[in-house]
């Protein structure tokens, strides 16, 4: 057996977008081999191909997080093809539009739960029932600081990232003591594909999405570098925590 045989199996939800790509690069460092999950097949295999670049085997899979059939599908497809999941990246999100909450559209709404909580759910769900067989694994879900505030415009995110910070807590109190830890990261404004959709419909909107003045946007390697870290042994004693990579914006 060599060295990487015994490292980890990395999971990455979300995998296509620009934090989710952050992380699965990040996870070759420390994995044997990464799981790229995303609706987008085209930006799935692309993050495949950079972590293959890296020299770690990579799989995509296309499938729809909010679908208990696809979530079900994929976790046993990557327990099939690449062994045992040791490191979870429960990371894939929807942004949904910016509106006043009693205009914002139901419809938006329901695909944002559907997205961000059931989502989230689901792979906690099904891959805490294989990581709890074994007694060891690590899980970060992504939420982002609307879980910790309120922001104009927001209300389906927001409460779709209060839902993904509950859901953490409650899991790692259950998997307390069994070599499993759940932790959450809270990116603030990140430099991506999401942030500038964001921000594009509140200037169009003349909506403010901050706060305190000017807010630098972090870097999509700036979350994934939390993420390994709670994924790793140094972290070995946190469990329930919810991680803010914000620059210091939601300090005051």
């Amino acid at each position: 057996m060599t060295a990487n045989d015994r490292r980890p199996v990395a999971l990455v939800t979300g995998g296509g977008g620009d934090i989710g790509r952050a992380i699965a690069l990040r996870l070759t460092q420390m994995s044997a081999a990464v799981a790229i999950v995303d609706r987008d097949e085209v930006a799935a295999n692309a993050s495949a191909r950079l972590v293959e670049d890296a020299g770690v085997r990579a799989l995509a899979i296309r499938a729809d997080v909010s679908s208990a059939l696809d979530t079900a599908a994929f976790v046993e497809t990557v327990e099939a093809e690449l062994g045992p999941i040791g490191i979870f990246a429960n990371n894939a999100g929807i942004e949904g539009v910016v509106a006043p909450l009693h205009e914002y559209p139901d419809e938006t709404f329901d695909r944002l739960l559907q997205v961000n909580v059931k989502g989230v759910f689901l792979g906690l769900k099904h891959v805490l029932a294989r990581m709890t067989q074994r007694g060891a694994g690590a899980i970060i879900n992504t939420a982002s600081t609307s879980a910790i505030r309120g922001r104009a415009g927001l209300a389906g995110y927001v409460a779709s990232k209060h839902a993904v910070l509950g859901l953490t807590r409650t899991a790692a109190l259950e998997v307390s003591g069994t070599g499993i830890r759940v932790n959450a990261v809270l990116p603030g404004p990140i430099e991506s594909r999401m942030i500038r959709e964001l921000e594009g419909q509140a200037r169009d909107n003349a909506v403010s999405l901050r706060r305190n003045g000017a807010v630098v946007h972090g870097r999509p390697r700036d979350v994934a570098n939390i993420v390994a870290f709670l994924a790793s042994d140094e972290a070995a004693h946190v469990n329930g925590a919810a991680w803010v990579v914000d620059g210091g914006t939601t300090v005051a």
